[in-house]
């Protein structure tokens, strides 16, 4: 991100809708608007602050915060505030890891909590997931694990910046579409939409599942197959269509959970009759009708 100038005051961010939510802006002003009362807010209520930088520099962070007047470098000299990269978060490792950041989460607010703060809340840049990056392809299960992983047991409030300058339109649309409240600049759905379900392990289909977004259904699939506990739920009462790959996609994510079943919600009548035609499909899958 080539940072211009950011010592107009910046405009005023979105209301705070949600502890996780996703933030797409397409200047810096726009940037400045966001980062800033997110930072005061997390003053005022005693937590820690962090910022993961990808393609901005950590000191246009801090000349933001300081043109905006907030005293970052006391804040950081204080362990208020840390600002670093996401080579020593998200990509610390050889690939990027969603089981591995989960732990990384909870070690991160213990450490915030230990540290006398009352809380964590962080942004992070994730323009790196339209990169040539190892483990990229992970990005969105990881967004749609974040929710009962991470947000449901801890208090943290979290950000995730998406710059339209970095991040393609259809890859923009999926990783936005993730979160389950949204901030800055509306974008439109893809094709095949997924998010979380609030309070449960899980997602809901919205759009079509077929061979052009074979990415999201693999996606899906890896949400079902990694999360922990025990059943897992997709809600496909928006679905229009999921073909025969598809299900097998999924199907086969349910026999290698380690515990619970694939709950389906709302299941399309089309569905039901594939279950039917293969009932060895239907092993570890459960129609709910609910």
């Amino acid at each position: 991100m080539a940072m211009t100038s950011t010592a107009a005051v910046p405009a005023p961010s979105a209301p705070e809708t949600g502890r996780h939510s996703g933030v797409v802006f397409s200047d810096d002003r726009e940037w400045a608007g966001h980062l800033v009362p997110f930072v005061r807010t997390g003053f005022e209520r005693g937590e820690q602050v962090q910022y993961f930088a990808a393609t901005t520099d950590p000191d246009r962070v801090r000349g933001a915060l300081a043109s905006a007047g907030v005293d970052a470098a006391r804040a950081e000299a204080e362990g208020r505030l840390v600002v670093t990269t996401a080579e020593r978060t998200y990509l610390s490792g050889p690939r990027f890891d969603p089981d591995a950041m989960m732990g990384l989460w909870h070690q991160a607010m213990d450490t915030a909590l230990a540290e006398g703060h009352r809380g964590l809340r962080a942004i992070g840049e994730m323009a790196w997931g339209a990169q040539d990056v190892a483990g990229a392809d992970r990005l969105l299960e990881y967004e749609l694990r974040l929710h009962h992983e991470v947000f449901a047991p801890l208090p943290l409030t979290a950000w995730c910046f998406y710059d339209r300058r970095r991040v393609p339109a259809h890859l923009l649309a999926l990783l936005a579409g993730a979160h389950l409240h949204h901030g800055g600049q509306p974008v439109e759905h893809p094709v095949l939409r997924l998010e979380p379900l609030p309070g449960r392990t899980g997602l809901k289909l919205s759009g079509s599942a077929g061979y052009d977004t074979r990415h999201a259904v693999r996606t899906a699939a890896a949400v079902v197959a990694g999360s922990p506990g025990g059943d897992v739920e997709l809600d496909l009462s928006g679905l229009r269509h999921l073909d025969v790959a598809s299900l097998f996609m999924l199907v086969e994510a349910a026999r290698r959970r380690r515990d619970g079943r694939l709950r389906l919600l709302h299941a399309p009548a089309p569905l039901r009759r594939l279950l039917g035609l293969f009932p060895e499909l239907g092993t570890p899958v459960e129609i709910a009708e609910r």
